[in-house]
């Protein structure tokens, strides 16, 4: 919607002069209403804060592209791109092949080549869990009469499971997003660990429990720096509604799962002893932070807007202003 149509809503001067005060009001809400609606129709993530979830992925325009004459796949004469073979002391077995006879004649063949024609082949090893039994021998005092039990090494765990088998099943869960349920199936067929739900969950806790100390150690250093880029997102916990809070740093990122968006989130991890520069989006919570860096991802979508306006003037200024930004980030 351009802003000359935008503009031209408003009373005509004959229906003004018949109006009184509380109905020239009314109408004055109305129209301004309507224009709110109005400059809402164009919006989306590309031209405003909207998050790029709220648009479905096939709905986004598609840039004109001219249709290519060439077939699809690699063109004729393109660079061969081939994984570098390792060196053959490096491989597990090494198969010399000769040939016994001549391709033409039949002639029986001798001799090794200097230069074979190297192909490796990379295979899964067979995967078969490692046990290691520990058998705790009680034995009984000549004294006393006390039984006494051997004691497990240090590092070993007193559950069924490994501290690699632990630190892999919480990878699955953590990073690549796996659910109990898949984390578990994946386990038993794959790699022929006996696993099931509950065992993921028991693993997850042990491993939060493992790694607290070093995730609160990361977050008290948080309010000691001097630029932070903060964002947050909706997600689930427990089966109601939180918010994932991410505070990235130089040389690390912490993550902070709260039930609220509210400003409290910033004062639990950031105190009052935060002094940097944060660099967010336009969101109210963080006005009570302190020094601001509007997010250039925010400002690039301004830009856009300022080019879908419709007012020649603005356009002109959001797209120096977007091509400006392009080249900032070129460099």
């Amino acid at each position: 919607m351009s802003s000359a149509k935008l503009n031209s809503l408003s009373i005509p001067p004959e229906l003004e002069a018949e109006m009184t005060p509380a109905v020239r009001a009314f109408v004055e809400s109305l129209l301004d209403r309507i224009r709110k609606l109005e400059a809402r129709v164009g919006l989306s993530p590309q031209n405003s804060s909207l998050p790029p979830s709220t648009q479905h992925p096939h709905a986004r325009p598609q840039p004109p592209k001219r249709k290519s004459k060439k077939r699809r796949g690699g063109q004729p004469g393109h660079e061969k791109h081939a994984r570098a073979l390792i060196p053959s002391d490096e491989c597990n077995e090494v198969h010399p092949l000769r040939p016994t006879e001549c391709r033409r004649c039949g002639t029986r063949l001798a001799g090794s080549d200097p230069k074979p024609l190297r192909h490796q082949v990379w295979e899964l090893p067979e995967i078969t869990p490692r046990v290691d039994e520990y058998q705790r021998h009680r034995l009984v005092c000549r004294h006393c009469g006390e039984t006494t039990c051997a004691e497990l090494p240090v590092g070993v765990p007193q559950g069924q499971s490994g501290p690699r088998l632990m630190a892999f099943t919480a990878l699955l869960m953590a990073y690549y997003r796996q659910s109990k349920r898949r984390t578990a199936e994946f386990l038993k067929t794959l790699l022929n660990q006996p696993c099931c739900p509950a065992l993921t969950v028991k693993i997850q806790n042990q491993v939060t429990a493992a790694l607290r100390p070093s995730y609160e150690a990361l977050a008290a250093e948080l309010p000691k720096q001097e630029h932070l880029n903060i964002d947050e997102t909706g997600t689930k916990q427990s089966n109601g509604k939180a918010w994932l809070w991410t505070f990235v740093a130089r040389m690390f990122t912490v993550f902070a799962v709260r039930a609220t968006r509210e400003a409290t989130a910033l004062r639990d991890l950031l105190k009052d002893t935060f002094h940097g520069i944060v660099t967010c989006d336009r969101a109210k919570m963080y006005w009570r932070v302190g020094r601001l860096q509007w997010c250039w991802a925010h400002l690039k979508r301004d830009f856009q807007a300022m080019i879908d306006s419709g007012d020649p003037r603005a356009k002109y200024l959001g797209w120096r202003l977007r091509q400006a930004t392009c080249e900032l980030f070129e460099h």
